[in-house]
This record gives structure tokens, C-alpha cells and sequence, in this order.
């Protein structure tokens, strides 16, 4: 069950320097607990919407509130206490000479004791199977695992909201399943989390929500269910529900219910059919 809101977006709008306009009027509230996917084309406004979650940009107009805050009165700083984020690219947050000191800067900027920040890096490293890289340059790392350190650097500040844009690039099939894994352990002990993909099968299997946008604006925001049964929405947005589910709404003249979202669910559904054939 969902608590109280924990970022309040109203009426949001955001042109960049040359006047293009990535964000059209942006109204929504995230819960505390929840676990939202953030979805659409290319060019939809998913980075640009999530920048504004930590300040890394500032709305043309509109309000935001973070935690119960006004986001234009604080900080990046201050907002970096409440909102992780994890960039698509890990390369563009590392910078530091070791995976430990990389995870260790976030927490020593909030003038921890350094025995605190030893431990956060440790539990940090562990989580994503990184405890034993922590001396080693980040960029002696492959691209997956520099994916890693910079989710344990967002980890290691322990912020009640993260953010991860495109969590699972560089990481083979295997991979990603085990980073969405551990998300969804952050999630359990009571992390928000708001992750951008284009990966709809990574949507139907972790996410409790999905925000569909294009063209700046939302098309669409509800329970994953609710939203994969409208396939209009989604082209919309250049995207396309599971082949799972697809195969699912094939099958409605047969009864077969189209907001089915994995395997398993297929399974269950058609097995109990299936024993009543006669050969």
C-alpha cells in the first residue's frame, strides 16, 4: 500500500535554451512506496521530466514539491538528500579514482562520520555485487558494471526516492533481472522508485504503475493492466505491450483475457483448457 505523496508535479513546463518545448503542462503525484515505470518514444520528455526531480533542471512554469517541499527553494544539494537519481549513461556521474571513493563522495558531502560512510559503502558495494571491485578504477570496469557503481553511489546517500533512467543499459538479459531484482528489494523496504525504460516486458514484471508519455505530455498514467489493454495509447508513444500480452488480446475471441502479462499468467490460463482436449 501506497503513503503519503512523495513528489507532486503541477502544471509543468520546460522549453531548453532554443526554445523547444520538452514538457506541455505535466500534472501528476507519485506515492510513497510505489514502484512507477516512466514510458514513451525517444524525444517524450522522460529524461527531461525526472531532471526536474533533483534539480538538475528548473520548470519555465509550474510547481513541484519534493518530500512535502518546494522544489525551487531548495538546493541541488538539498534535493540530492531525497532524490537518487541514475543516469542512463554512467559515465556521466563517475569521476572519482576508485569504486569506493565514487560511492563514498555522496555520503561524506552530507558530513557523516566517516565510520558511517565506510558502512554505507559496504552495504552499498554488496547490494550490487560490486565488494569486490571497490579498489579498482570505475573505468577498468565494463559498461554494466559502471551501470553498478553508479546505482551503489545513489544507494550508498539512502534517499527515500530514486530514480533510475534506463537502469538495466549495458547489461545482457540475465543482468537486468538481477538489477530489477534488487530494485524491487529497494522498493520492499520502502524506497520510491521512478524507473524510464523502453523495455515493456521489464514494465509488466516490476512496475506496480506505468506513466506513458509523448510529445511532452501524459497519454496515459494507471495500473499496468489498465494501460497495456489500451494498445492505441501505447503506438501513440511508439511503444507496444509484451508479445505475452499481444498474443493474450489475440486470443479474446477464445476468451482469453487480454491483460495477461507473462508467461506464467499464459500458463495458468491455458493449461486448465487444454487438459479438457480430446486427441
Amino acid at each position: 500500500m501506497s503513503g503519503p505523496p512523495v513528489v507532486e508535479i503541477e502544471d509543468l513546463y520546460y522549453r531548453y535554451p532554443g526554445g523547444f518545448t520538452a514538457l506541455r503542462g505535466i500534472t501528476l503525484t507519485v506515492n510513497a512506496g510505489e514502484m512507477v515505470a516512466l514510458v514513451g518514444q525517444n524525444g517524450a520528455g522522460k529524461s527531461t521530466l525526472a531532471r526536474h526531480l533533483n534539480g538538475l533542471l528548473r520548470p519555465a512554469s509550474g510547481r513541484i514539491r519534493i518530500c512535502g517541499q518546494d522544489a525551487a527553494r531548495l538546493r541541488v544539494s538539498d534535493l540530492a538528500r531525497y532524490v537518487g537519481y541514475v543516469f542512463q549513461n554512467p559515465d556521466h556521474q563517475i569521476f572519482r579514482e576508485t569504486v569506493a571513493e565514487e560511492v563514498a563522495f555522496g555520503p561524506a558531502n552530507l558530513e557523516l562520520a566517516p565510520a558511517e560512510v565506510a558502512a554505507r559503502v559496504d552495504a552499498a558495494l554488496r547490494f550490487v555485487g560490486l565488494a569486490d571491485k571497490r579498489d579498482v578504477h570505475p573505468y577498468a570496469l565494463s559498461r554494466g558494471e559502471r551501470q553498478r557503481v553508479a546505482l551503489a553511489s545513489v544507494l550508498a546517500m539512502q534517499t527515500p526516492v530514486i530514480v533510475l533512467d534506463e537502469p538495466t543499459t549495458g547489461q545482457d538479459y540475465r543482468a537486468s533481472l538481477e538489477i530489477m531484482d534488487r530494485v524491487r528489494e529497494l522498493n520492499a523496504a520502502g524506497h520510491t522508485i521512478i524507473f524510464i525504460t523502453h523495455d515493456m516486458e521489464l514494465v509488466a514484471q516490476y512496475a506496480s504503475r506505468v506513466i506513458v508519455m509523448a510529445q511532452g505530455k501524459v497519454l496515459a498514467d494507471g495500473g499496468i493492466r489498465e494501460v497495456f489493454r489500451c494498445p492505441d495509447i501505447l503506438a501513440a508513444s511508439r511503444l507496444a505491450p509484451p508479445d505475452i500480452t499481444c498474443l493474450a488480446q489475440e486470443l479474446a475471441p477464445f476468451g482469453v483475457s487480454g491483460d495477461i502479462l507473462t508467461v506464467g499468467e499464459m500458463v495458468d490460463v491455458l493449461t486448465p483448457r487444454l487438459g479438457k482436449v480430446r486427441c
